[in-house]
Parts: C-alpha cells; sequence; structure tokens
C-alpha cells in the first residue's frame, strides 16, 4: 500500500508538471516572450507600493520603477568638481556638501516632476585613493545619501562601493559564461525569448548554488557558476533516469559536490585586458550570405 501510494503520487506531480510544462509552452509560443507580467503586473507592484505607502517616480520603461524614499550611493560624475574649501567636514576625507537644483530641466523629467524637486539638497561626498598595482582608477569620489557617520562609517561605505565589482561579475557570466553575447535569433520576439532563456539557466544555477551553499554550510557567492554549469550538466542523465525515490538522493548528492570546493578570496585581484583566443585572418561579414556567393561566382 505504502508503494503504490508512493506511485500514485509520482504520478499525479509527473501530470501536474507536464501541464504546467505544456501551458508554459503554449504561452511562450503566442506572447513575445515568456509570462512575466502576468506573475507580476505593474498594478500589482503599485499596489504594493500604495499600501507600504512608498513614494516611487515611474520611468520609461515600465513596470520598472526608482524609488525616491530610499539612500543612494553612486560615483560621482566627472562633470562635477570637488571644491576642498566647501562643505562640512565630517571625517577623513568624508563631508558633506549642498547641492543646488539645477536651473535647466533634465530630459528625464517632465515639468511638474522637475518643480517638484527640493531647490537644494545635503549629500555625503567620500573620496579615497587606490594604490592596488594594476587598478586604472587612482582617486573615487562617491555620493551618498547616508548622512549619519555614526551608523553609516566611512569605510563600510567604501567597502559597500566596492561591492559593485560582483555586479559586474554576474553581468560577465550571463555574457560569457552562459554564452550570451552572441545572440542568434533574428527578430525581435525571439531575441526577447532567448534573453528570457538564459535568464531562466542563469537562476537555476544559482538557486542550485544557493541550496548547495546553505545546506553545507558554503557561502554562496564561494561557489563556482561555471563548475556548477558542468556538475548539473553531468548529473541530468541521471536525475531523468532515476525514479521518484531516488532522485531526490541524487539532487543531495548534486548539492554535495557543487559545495566541495570552493572558490578561495582573492581581494584586490587585478587581471590583463587581454584576449586568449587568436582572431580568424578573415574580414566581416558586412553583406547578405547570398550577396557574397553571388560576388564569388561572378568573379
Amino acid at each position: 500500500m505504502k508503494y503504490f501510494l508512493e506511485d500514485e503520487q509520482a504520478n499525479i506531480t509527473t501530470i501536474t508538471v507536464t501541464l504546467r510544462v505544456q501551458i508554459l509552452k503554449q504561452k511562450f509560443s503566442q506572447s513575445l516572450g515568456l509570462p512575466f507580467k502576468e506573475l507580476l503586473p505593474s498594478s500589482v507592484i503599485e499596489q504594493a507600493l500604495s499600501e507600504l505607502k512608498i513614494k516611487y517616480y515611474q520611468r520609461l520603461f515600465d513596470p520598472i520603477v526608482t524609488l525616491l524614499d530610499c539612500d543612494a550611493l553612486f560615483r560621482k560624475h566627472q562633470s562635477r568638481k570637488t571644491l576642498m574649501r566647501k562643505g562640512k567636514i565630517v571625517g577623513d576625507c568624508d563631508k558633506l556638501v549642498t547641492w543646488n537644483k539645477p536651473k535647466i530641466c533634465p530630459k528625464g523629467l517632465s515639468k511638474d516632476e522637475f518643480n517638484a524637486l527640493p531647490p537644494t539638497i545635503t549629500v555625503r561626498e567620500i573620496y579615497y585613493y587606490i594604490v592596488i598595482a594594476g587598478f586604472r582608477t587612482q582617486r573615487v569620489s562617491l555620493i551618498t545619501t547616508l548622512l549619519d557617520t555614526t551608523t553609516y562609517p566611512t569605510l563600510e561605505i567604501v567597502g559597500l562601493y566596492g561591492k559593485r565589482w560582483d555586479v559586474e561579475l554576474d553581468l560577465r557570466h550571463l555574457k560569457t559564461t552562459l554564452g550570451m553575447d552572441v545572440l542568434r535569433c533574428k527578430t525581435p520576439s525571439m531575441v526577447r525569448k532567448e534573453i528570457y532563456v538564459y535568464l531562466l539557466a542563469y537562476n537555476l544555477l544559482r538557486s542550485l548554488m544557493w541550496s548547495a551553499g546553505t545546506t553545507y554550510g558554503t557561502p554562496p557567492l564561494r561557489l563556482s557558476l561555471q563548475g556548477t554549469r558542468h556538475h548539473l550538466n553531468n548529473f541530468i542523465p541521471e536525475l531523468l533516469a532515476a525514479t521518484s525515490t531516488k532522485r531526490l538522493q541524487i539532487y543531495r548528492t548534486l548539492l554535495k559536490v557543487i559545495a566541495h570546493k570552493a572558490v578561495p578570496e582573492r581581494p584586490g585581484r587585478s587581471e590583463a585586458r587581454v584576449r586568449k583566443r587568436r582572431p580568424k585572418a578573415y574580414p566581416l561579414m558586412t553583406k547578405p550570405r547570398h550577396e557574397l556567393r553571388k560576388q564569388l561566382q561572378t568573379a
């Protein structure tokens, strides 16, 4: 009776998953992309923001919004000059400055939104020097709205901005590790679907890394995404051929293999900007293939 119930439950799960896959394939083939708007439309986001009483400024690409009642940390634009004589010094290489509202409305704002802005705003400016060999930037000036120096020390602000490099590494994984640097579809709708599939694969790998790290006590960011990808590809045939009871054991073994070897910490790592692969000695293709073929035949 026990085995019968397990088999029955496995059949029900398989049927449910199959129906979900069929529905997803149907929506995928009929829409411009995956049905993310149906799962989290703009109305749901606006309702959540209104319930939490959070003010926001709506951007061009709906439903992406920019929150106004949150703090920010960004690098100062190169057109703004740093004047050491102005501002209130609150620490080493740390001071409070006042920014005035521009006289001309920027292109990204409407007249009403520009008029609603305050005439001045007080921000915190932190500047420091990078003396690590191999780094191009020598001086960095940061701007933040975190004005309390006791709650937000200078070194923690600098460290927080340094973690921005992790975002660049994640984008590199999407483009280089997963091969998204060259999109192969030709129509806009298929390009959207191709990007969504890459994002789904990336989130799948990241979820495996998170599960492996939290299960076996390894920081997920110290795990290798490329290694996780290789391990998953090796375990896929076993997962497909296994029964419902043994599939869980294989999945746990997969997590253990992923978390077995962590990437060592390499702070201040610098690498030369060079290419390992030699390019082919052929010119770039600037014409359609049929025109090039005709040109070869008539030569």
